[in-house]
């Protein structure tokens, strides 16, 4: 069996985390460090090895792609290995990462799921029913979905905490006009109306008394 020489390692100039191989004086190809990491000058290397270090490198690329894409927002695994395997990567390869990702928990569905629905519910309140069929676009399971929207109150207590921070933005309506808009919101927040109908004079009726006391507290000044 034909074996060859390690003759040479050095970094890559345009890219730090690589390095070039040089087999009996000769280039012969660039490996991730972390793969390379094991290899010295003098090693000999015949096809089969040069071939599964090739293979690691591959892995080591994905594994790198995928880091990078969690470092813009966490992803779920079905999001993961479609990217993935968008990038062209054997399902042999995207199966080894996902094992990776997995190990290493940087790949948790019921955790994106937990999150996702805090995110939402801080920054953009909507009801259970809305938050589920986020998730079940995300290909989340139901049990992971179940189990996060398990944490919120009631859906009551989620409609009333939704249209008071939405309620500051109607100040100058009547009644009428105050429940047609904020009950439109809360539609398209993913409330029921049979949720939303039982809270919506209780919520005119707060609104009204804050504007009162602060009108008042206006006219004493």
């Amino acid at each position: 069996m034909n074996r060859r020489v390690i003759t040479g390692i050095e970094q890559q100039k345009k890219n730090p985390y690589r390095v070039n191989i040089y087999l009996d004086d000769q280039f012969a190809f660039g490996l991730y460090k972390a793969v390379a990491c094991y290899l010295k000058v003098g090693d000999m290397l015949d096809e089969k090895d040069i071939q599964a270090l090739e293979e690691k490198d591959t892995t080591e690329n994905a594994y790198q792609k995928a880091l990078k894409l969690l470092s813009y927002r966490p992803r779920t695994e079905y999001e993961m290995r479609t990217r993935l395997e968008g990038y062209g990567f054997l399902q042999s390869t995207v199966d080894a990462v996902m094992a990776m990702l997995f190990e290493k928990g940087y790949l948790n569905d019921q955790q994106f799921a937990e999150e996702w629905i805090e995110n939402r519910t801080t920054f953009r309140p909507r009801g259970k029913r809305l938050l589920r069929l986020e998730l079940i676009k995300k290909h989340v399971g139901e049990e992971d979905i179940q189990s996060a929207l398990a944490a919120l109150p009631e859906e009551e207590q989620l409609i009333r905490e939704t249209a008071r921070k939405y309620s500051a933005r109607l100040k100058d309506l009547n009644e009428d006009g105050f429940k047609k808009r904020l009950y439109g919101f809360l539609v398209r927040r993913g409330f029921l109306y049979e949720d939303i109908k039982p809270v919506l004079t209780e919520l005119w009726e707060e609104h009204a008394r804050l504007n009162s006391e602060e009108n008042e507290v206006l006219e004493n000044e």
